[in-house]
């Protein structure tokens, strides 16, 4: 079993390979819910009307789902996205009681970090951003 000083230190090095994976799985996955959403894909659910709360939800995790996973608008869009979370989690899963796991909240809940610690990272060396313009745009 390696030591924690190797395991600290691969970390260290691959830093910013780590967080793209994260923030690629995180963003395709959250852009999965959205497709799910409005066009009915992964499920035997019809699609959502579009002027709707669930639309509006939908739009959120398509567009910034796939924003996030290219490294484009990443801050504001993860922000936008965690608040997203945020609501679902109190409309959706609260009133079923306060326990994540018993209301079935977890999921909303773990978007949620995901979406603050990519809100306060941003895009990172590996990003649309930073390819194209040099900078992050936010």
């Amino acid at each position: 079993m390696p030591s924690r000083a190797l395991l600290e230190d691969f970390c260290e090095k691959n830093s910013d390979l780590l967080y793209f994976v994260f923030r690629v799985f995180v963003g395709l996955l959250f852009f999965q819910h959205g497709v799910q959403k409005l066009f009915g894909w992964f499920t035997d659910k019809d699609p959502v009307t579009l002027i709707s709360q669930r639309g509006l939800a939908g739009l959120i995790e398509f567009g910034a789902g796939l924003a996030i996973a290219s490294g484009l608008l990443t801050r504001p869009l993860a922000l936008i996205a965690a608040l997203e979370m945020v609501a679902a989690y109190f409309i959706a899963h609260f009133p079923k009681g306060w326990i994540p796991i018993e209301n079935r909240g977890e999921l909303a809940l773990l978007y949620f970090a995901a979406f603050l610690i990519i809100s306060w990272r941003g895009a990172g060396r590996w990003s649309l951003e930073a390819g194209l313009i040099k900078r992050e745009i936010f």
